[in-house]
C-alpha cells in the first residue's frame, strides 16, 4: 500500500479519499469542536488525567495547538526545500517539559485557533504543482506536501475524539 492510501483502522478515514479543501474543511472544525468540549468541563476535570500515561483533555488541547503549529512548519518545509527530513513532535515531552496541564484554559483555545488558521493559510499558499515535494518523517518513510495536510487533519479528527473519552472518564468519577 502507498502512503497516500492509508486507511486508518480506528476511524476508518482513507487518505486517498481526501482532498485538500475537505481536509482544510475538517481542519478549521477542529478548534470549535475542541472548544465546545473543554468549556463543557469543569475546570478541576480539564486538568485530570483519567490514568497514568493518558494525558488530560487540556494536554491533549495544548498538543493538538502544537500538531497545527508543527505541521504549518513542516508543510512550509515541503514547499520551500528539497527533500526536508522532519523534527519528531515528542508529544510527552512537550507535555511535560512545557507542562501542558499548568496552562490557562483560554490562552490554549486561542493559541489553537491561530495555529489551525495559520496552517490553513500555508495551505492556501501551496502551489499545484507542490503537492508532490517529499519530505522524510522518519528514517526511511518519505511522504508528500498533500499527505501532510491529509495527516494533519485526521490527527485533529483523532485528537477530538481523545478528548471525547478522556471528558467521559474524568466526570464518570
Amino acid at each position: 500500500m502507498r502512503v497516500s492510501d492509508h486507511v486508518c483502522a480506528s476511524c476508518d478515514l482513507a487518505y486517498a479519499s481526501l482532498d485538500v479543501a475537505a481536509a482544510v474543511a475538517g481542519i478549521r472544525s477542529v478548534p470549535d469542536a475542541v472548544t465546545s468540549r473543554v468549556t463543557a468541563l469543569p475546570e478541576p476535570a480539564l486538568r485530570r488525567r483519567p490514568e497514568p500515561g493518558v494525558w488530560s483533555v487540556l494536554e491533549y488541547a495544548a498538543h493538538v495547538r502544537d500538531v497545527y503549529a508543527t505541521f504549518l512548519v513542516r508543510l512550509h518545509r515541503a514547499r520551500t526545500e528539497d527533500h526536508p527530513t522532519l523534527d519528531p513532535m515528542f508529544g510527552d515531552l512537550r507535555a511535560r517539559r512545557l507542562r501542558y496541564n499548568d496552562l490557562p484554559v483560554d490562552a490554549v483555545l486561542h493559541e489553537l485557533a491561530l495555529a489551525a488558521g495559520g496552517f490553513c493559510d500555508e495551505v492556501a499558499d501551496t502551489a499545484d504543482d507542490e503537492w508532490e515535494r517529499a519530505v522524510r518523517r522518519l528514517p526511511g518513510e518519505d511522504r508528500t506536501a498533500l499527505w501532510l495536510v491529509r495527516h494533519a487533519m485526521h490527527e485533529g479528527a483523532h485528537h477530538v475524539n481523545d478528548i471525547e473519552r478522556v471528558a467521559e472518564l474524568v466526570t464518570r468519577r
